[in-house]
C-alpha cells in the first residue's frame, strides 16, 4: 500500500464528513461507487488481498449507505469449498438466496472477536435458514477442511471460515468437535510457510470460548495438549482460564469435569437402532473406538450391512464422526491422566467418583490404574478398592494418583504381580515405571545432569516428541541457533531444561538439521533461578529424568537398525554401536525385568533367556542376541549384525502376547524378533535369509 492509498482513505474520511451535512451530489456519489466496485473485483481476484482493501471497501459502503458487495461463493479448489459450491448449485431459489446472505455476512469478518453488530446481523442472517441448517450445513463442510491440509487456505476462503467459525458459536449450534477439528487443522505447520491459517485458527478459538456448555472447553484442552505454535498455546490457555474463572473454579478442576460423553452410557457403549440393527460404539483399549452392527439375533456382521449403507446413510455418516470424534479424544485424556504422576492433586472420593470413575470416556483407563487412598495403594475393582492382595481397602478421605516412587520396592514388585495374576494392562507405565534418583555424579556436578549427554537424536522426530510430551521446543537450522527444550510445571513452580545443539554438516531440504546432540539437565523455579540437584523434589525429578530417557531411547539414531546398510554419516558410526548394543538405561532396565516375568509364559520359552543386556534366542539356524535397549540383533558366534526392520503397520507376534501397560513400542518389536526368530527355518524374506548364510 503506497501513499496514494492513504490518499484515497484521507478523502473517504472527508467524504464521511460531509455526508452529515446531507446527501453527495449525484456526481459524486457515482464516483465513490465506481470505485467500490473496483475495490470489491480486486479483492475477489486478489490471490492475497490487503486487509487495508477490506477496510476501504467498508468505509465506502458507509459513505454509500450499502451493503457489502463482496461474493458469497468460496474460491474453488479445495475439497471444503467444492462441498459448499455443490449445496449452492442444488439449492432452491429461495433458500440459495438466503444461503448468500450468510456466506457473504461470514465473509465480512473482520478483527480478532466479532462485534455485536456483527453478531446480530449474522443471528438475522442464520434465522431465514431452516431449523439447525446453518449447524447441519456447517458441521458438514468444515469436516472437508483436513482434506488438502497441505495446502495454505487463500486469504478470502479464510475470511469466510473465519465467518463460519464465528456463526457456529454464536447462532449454529455447530459440533465443537468441528470447530477444535478446523482449528487444529488451520494451526497446523506448512514447511517454509507457517500456519496454514492463523487467522481461522484464532477464530476458532475465539468461537469455542463463545460456545456454552463444557464440551467447548473440553475441546480446548484436547488442542492444548496437540498445538505447536507457542503463540496459539498462550491463546488457548487464555480461553481455558477465562472459561475456568467464570466457572468459579481452578482450571485443573475445570478440566476434570469437562470431560465429554459423547452419548456413551455407564458400560462406554453408545447404541442406536438403524432398521433390524443396532449400531454400536465402544471403547476398544485406550486410543480406540470400535463401531459395529447387532443384528436382532445377536450376530455381529465383519462389515457395515448393505441395508444400513443404503437406507440410513446419513445416521451411519454421523456415527462415523462419532467414533472420530472419540477417538481424537481419548489419547489427550489419557495425557492428561499420566501427567497426574508428577503429583499435586487430591480429591474427596465423591469428586474422585465423579471425576474419574463415573464419566463413561476415560471409566476404563482409570479402572486399570492404581490409586493412592490415604497413603494406601490401591485398585478398583469389583466395585471397590482394593489392595495387592486383593483385600478392600476401607473409605479413605483422600484419593490420588499413585506413584511408585511413594513406596517401597516390596510394594511395588506386589502391585506388579497384581497387574499379572488378573491380567490388567495399563493405559501407560505405572507400576513398572522407571524410577530415577539422583546420582553420586549429579550431586558432585550440584547445578547439572549429564546423565543423557553426548547422544545423537533424529531433530524432527525428537520434536514431535517434546510437543507430545508438553516441553517446548524450536528447531535447529543451518543458521538458526534454535531454542532450548523446556518443560514448564507452574503448578510446582519448577521449570527444567534440556540442552541440544544442531549438528549443522547434515541439513535437510528445508535448511533444518537433521540431527542433534544432547547436553545437560538443569532445573529452575519460576524467577529461573537455578537449583541444585538435591533440591527437586524427588517425584518430579524422576518424571523429567524419564522423559529425557525418553526422548533419548525414541530418537537416538543408535535405535535405527538399517543404519550401517544406509551408510548414512560414518563418523557416527561409533556412537550407534556403543548405542546400539551398549549398557541399559532405566527404561531398557525396566523392559528386561518385564520380559523377565513374561517369558515362562510364552510359547518360546524354551528356545529364549535373558543374558545382561540381551534376549537371547535360540533358533535351527542361528543364536540371536536382541539387544534389550535398541532391539537390534547380532548372531552368535561371531556377533555378526541382523539388520531387520520392523514393519509396524500389521500386528505382529508381539501384539498378542499380554503386556501389563501400554507404550512401549520398543518391547513389542523386541517380542516379534523373538518370535520370527525363535522359528527361523520357516523365515522366507530374503534379505534376511542372505544375512543369515553369510
Amino acid at each position: 500500500m503506497g501513499w496514494g492509498f492513504e490518499l484515497g482513505l484521507c478523502c473517504i474520511r472527508a467524504l464521511e464528513h460531509a455526508r452529515k451535512s446531507g446527501p453527495l451530489p449525484p456526481r459524486i456519489r457515482e464516483f465513490i461507487e465506481t470505485a467500490a466496485s473496483s475495490i470489491a473485483n480486486g479483492i475477489q481476484k486478489a490471490p492475497f488481498p490487503y486487509k487495508d482493501q477490506h477496510r476501504a471497501l467498508e468505509q465506502i459502503q458507509g459513505v454509500l449507505g450499502t451493503a457489502a458487495t463482496l461474493r458469497s461463493e468460496p474460491e474453488a479448489g479445495e475439497p471444503w469449498a467444492e462441498a459448499i459450491l455443490a449445496d449452492l448449485r442444488g439449492m432452491a431459489a429461495e433458500t440459495r438466496a438466503a444461503w448468500d446472505e450468510v456466506l457473504r455476512h461470514a465473509r465480512s469478518a473482520r478483527g480478532t472477536a466479532p462485534t455485536a453488530k456483527w453478531i446480530k446481523a449474522g443471528k438475522a442472517a442464520a434465522a431465514e435458514l431452516p431449523p439447525r441448517g446453518l449447524a447441519e450445513a456447517v458441521d458438514r463442510w468444515l469436516q472437508n477442511v483436513r482434506e488438502g491440509s497441505s495446502k495454505v487456505i487463500g486469504e478470502r476462503n479464510a475470511d469466510l471460515l473465519k465467518g463460519l467459525a464465528w456463526l457456529g458459536a454464536v447462532c449454529g449450534d455447530v459440533t465443537p468437535a468441528r470447530i477444535a477439528d478446523l482449528c487444529e487443522t488451520c494451526l497446523r505447520k506448512i514447511p517454509n510457510v507457517g500456519a496454514r491459517s492463523a487467522k481461522v485458527g484464532n477464530a476458532c478459538l475465539w468461537a469455542l470460548s463463545a460456545m456454552p456448555g463444557r464440551d467447548p472447553i473440553a475441546q480446548l484442552g484436547r488442542l492444548q495438549l496437540k498445538a505447536k505454535y507457542a503463540t496459539a498455546k498462550k491463546l488457548i490457555g487464555r480461553a481455558l482460564d477465562a472459561a475456568a474463572k467464570r466457572e468459579g473454579m481452578t482450571r485443573q478442576d475445570l478440566e476434570e469435569i469437562v470431560v465429554p460423553s459423547f452419548g456413551l452410557g455407564a458400560d462406554g457403549a453408545l447404541r442406536q437402532p438403524l432398521g433390524a440393527f443396532t449400531a454400536e460404539i465402544r471403547i476398544a483399549g485406550t486410543t480406540e473406538a470400535e463401531l459395529r452392527f447387532v443384528a436382532a439375533d445377536g450376530k455381529v456382521p465383519k462389515a457395515v450391512p448393505a441395508a444400513v449403507k443404503k437406507e440410513h446413510a446419513e445416521e451411519l455418516k454421523a456415527l462415523k464422526r462419532t467414533q472420530k470424534d472419540i477417538e481424537s479424544m481419548l489419547p489427550a485424556q489419557r495425557d492428561r491422566l499420566e501427567r497426574l504422576l508428577f503429583g499435586g492433586r487430591s480429591w474427596t472420593p465423591a469428586d474422585w467418583r465423579e471425576r474419574f470413575l463415573e464419566p463413561p470416556l476415560i471409566s476404563g483407563m482409570v479402572k486399570r490404574l492404581i490409586w493412592s487412598a490415604d497413603g494406601v495403594p490401591a485398585f478398583w475393582r469389583d466395585g471397590g478398592l482394593v489392595d495387592a492382595e486383593d483385600r478392600p481397602v476401607p473409605s479413605p478421605a483422600k484419593v490420588e494418583l499413585w506413584h511408585p516412587i511413594t513406596s517401597p520396592a516390596d510394594t511395588v514388585l506386589a502391585w506388579r504381580r497384581f497387574l499379572q495374576r488378573h491380567e490388567v494392562t495399563q493405559p501407560f507405565k505405572q507400576a513398572h515405571r522407571e524410577i530415577y534418583a539422583v546420582t553420586p555424579a549429579e550431586i558432585a556436578t550440584s547445578t547439572y545432569s549429564n546423565r543423557f549427554a553426548a547422544h545423537i537424536l533424529r531433530q524432527h522426530q525428537f520434536a514431535a516428541l517434546c510437543q507430545q510430551r508438553g516441553w517446548t521446543y524450536r528447531l535447529f537450522g543451518g543458521f538458526d541457533s534454535g531454542g532450548t527444550p523446556t518443560l514448564e510445571l507452574p503448578d510446582h513452580n519448577l521449570v527444567a531444561e534440556f540442552w541440544v545443539e544442531g549438528l549443522g554438516e547434515t541439513l535437510s531440504q528445508n535448511g533444518i538439521c537433521v540431527y542433534i546432540s544432547t547436553d545437560q539437565v538443569r532445573f529452575y523455579n519460576s524467577a529461573r533461578e537455578q537449583l541444585r540437584i538435591e533440591a527437586v523434589p524427588p517425584r518430579l525429578f524422576s518424571e523429567v529424568m524419564r522423559n529425557v530417557d525418553l526422548f533419548v531411547g525414541v530418537c537416538s539414531i543408535g535405535g535405527d537398525p538399517a543404519w550401517l546398510d544406509r551408510g548414512e554419516r560414518r563418523e557416527y558410526d561409533a556412537y550407534w554401536r556403543d548405542t546400539s548394543f551398549g549398557e541399559l538405561t532405566a527404561t531398557a532396565q525396566s523392559r528386561s525385568e518385564v520380559l523377565s516375568g513374561l517369558l515362562p509364559r510364552l510359547k518360546i520359552r524354551e528356545r529364549s533367556r535373558i543374558e545382561g543386556r540381551f534376549l537371547v534366542v535360540k533358533g535351527d539356524l542361528r543364536t540371536y542376541k536382541i539387544h534389550l535397549g535398541s532391539a537390534n540383533i547380532l548372531m552368535e558366534p561371531n556377533d555378526q549384525y541382523l539388520c531387520i526392520v520392523p514393519d509396524r503397520s500389521p500386528r505382529g507376534a508381539g501384539d498378542k502376547v499380554f503386556l501389563p501397560f501400554e507404550g512401549d513400542s520398543t518391547l513389542s518389536v523386541i517380542l516379534s524378533k523373538a518370535f520370527l526368530l525363535a522359528d527361523d527355518a520357516k523365515i522366507r524374506d530374503e534379505t534376511i535369509l542372505r544375512q543369515l548364510k553369510k
